[in-house]
């Protein structure tokens, strides 16, 4: 059972380093349902009605809630007529409207993944026959529900990725297996890259080339040179040298142990369908994107810095203070970003680099002067490192308003809020560890308060959200019956004769 439970989280991280943000949670749901089906723990009539929702049409009746518009109530008791045709939820549409009342607290909560089903169907159902209600009053909260039934099934561990860390990537790399950095807008691998290579000693050997246009002779060199000599080399945008890829294919099947034991062959390149496939699978594959959920960004910023650098600095205190406030403002700008046009007009690629610039210029302000510049360390991180990027009058004031909240003199005291609710404060200045430890102890999923906006900003994002994890993972099914059940031809065949039952007969032109 140790080395199950070891292997199950290894692949977990494996995977999770290569894998794109969004799709993370959307692993966990497979990695977990895989797992529950071969122990024979999850009904597969449940699992399809929870990923395709009702099939055919059904007669609605007059809407008998108070909470509810006509169409929602349409929409609402449609999943809900489906859902009481699986055997465990017999009957539970006419529980639903003999008691539509007690109802009315999962649709108003902010938390309704968390409050009991009413009635005695709370004890009779398990949580993922929950989920399937859930689902049908609250679809914007399905991806919660979701996080909360990987962690009750296979452990907490599993809703947590990893923070991204090149050493980890590079244990697990060779002479003949390449590591590859898959790009995102907005990210830039290289200065991560440049940063290991001179934590192992190689910032003198190794060579980049940016491939393009009459650079395949040169990468083809830079390649042969290294694994001769024990060098790294990095080839940048391979998606955009479609042309020398078959090449790139042949050099890396032929790389073998007689090359000198430090060579690394290094690459960045988009998601592109030129990509060699066998390079692609023989790989290490990470992506580098700001972590998503403002706790694990933070996270990632501060297990990356070289708290060293800080502790020797003139005014450590201050500096450890207002760090801490540029740290969390990075975190917002980026994830306000899921929030659509209620986050920003335009969503902008923001940086670890406008971080990293920050961080510099805050060490010298503060040491430059005898009382901290707040109105230029605004200036300096809203308008010129951050506001570079912003193109909108509008965005461009509210990025100066956000980092007022961060960056001002109430940040250097204990226990200042950073959010209403005081979930998000400044804590006495510390080792790392203490900063790491207090951010671990974050909730998981950030409220709307936490970026400064109203609970029901995350509706529609989450509804969005919803929508894509079960249709991406209803495009993963295997189009073959699942052994249990119906087949899927039965059911194609079924809802193939309710559409033809419901169609007027042909009208004569006659």
């Amino acid at each position: 059972m140790n080395l199950n439970d070891h292997f199950t989280l290894s692949l977990y991280e494996n995977v999770c380093r290569s894998l794109f943000e969004k799709h993370k949670l959307l692993f966990s749901l497979v990695l977990c349902t895989k797992i529950l089906f071969g122990d024979g723990k999850l009904d597969p009539l449940e699992w399809r009605y929870f990923l395709a929702g009702p099939a055919g049409a059904c007669e609605i009746p007059p809407n008998p809630c108070k909470w509810l518009g006509d169409l929602e109530f349409a929409e609402t008791y449609k999943n809900i007529y489906g859902l009481s045709q699986l055997e465990s939820l017999k009957g539970f549409d006419k529980f639903f409207m003999e008691n539509d009342e007690k109802f009315k607290e999962i649709f108003d909560s902010n938390e309704p993944e968390n409050l009991p089903i009413p009635g005695d169907w709370d004890a009779k159902l398990d949580y993922f026959q929950k989920m399937i209600i859930l689902k049908s009053i609250r679809p914007d909260k399905v991806p919660f529900a979701v996080q909360n039934y990987v962690a009750e099934k296979i452990g907490k561990q599993f809703i947590v990725p990893p923070t991204f860390s090149i050493a980890k990537s590079f244990k697990d790399s060779s002479v003949t297996i390449p590591l590859i950095f898959v790009l995102s807008p907005g990210s830039d691998p290289v200065t991560d890259f440049k940063r290991f290579a001179e934590e192992m000693n190689m910032s003198k050997k190794f060579d980049t080339i940016s491939l393009g246009r009459g650079q395949d002779k040169k990468a083809e060199n830079c390649i042969n040179e290294n694994a001769s000599r024990g060098g790294w080399a990095l080839l940048m945008n391979c998606h955009l040298a479609s042309s020398f890829m078959p090449r790139l294919e042949y050099l890396v099947e032929n790389l073998d142990d007689s090359n000198h034991r430090d060579f690394r062959l290094w690459m960045t390149s988009g998601p592109s369908k030129v990509f060699p496939v066998s390079v692609l699978q023989n790989s290490v594959k990470m992506t580098l994107e700001p972590p998503s959920g403002l706790k694990q960004n933070v996270l990632g910023t501060y297990e990356a810095l070289e708290w060293k650098e800080i502790e020797e600095s003139e005014k450590p205190e201050p500096i450890k203070k207002l760090l801490f406030g540029f740290c969390f403002f990075h975190a917002i700008v980026q994830d306000r970003r899921k929030f659509g046009p209620i986050g920003w007009n335009i969503p902008y690629a923001f940086t670890n680099e406008d971080l990293m610039v920050c961080r510099k210029q805050l060490k010298i302000f503060v040491e430059s002067y005898d009382e901290i510049p707040y109105k230029v360390l605004n200036y300096v991180g809203a308008e010129v490192n951050y506001g570079g990027r912003v193109t909108d009058a509008i965005d461009g004031r509210l990025i100066s308003e956000i980092l007022k909240g961060f960056i001002c003199p109430g940040a250097l005291e204990d226990d200042y809020k950073f959010s209403k609710s005081g979930a998000y404060k400044v804590i006495p200045a510390g080792d790392k560890e203490d900063y790491i430890e207090y951010i671990k102890s974050l909730p998981l999923n950030p409220k709307p308060e936490a970026f400064g906006l109203h609970e029901n900003a995350e509706i529609t994002t989450y509804q969005g959200e919803t929508i894509n994890l079960l249709q991406n993972v209803l495009a993963m099914q295997p189009r073959a019956s699942t052994g249990a059940g119906k087949s899927r031809e039965e059911i194609i065949g079924e809802q193939a004769k309710q559409l033809e039952d419901m169609t007027p007969p042909v009208f004569s032109l006659e």
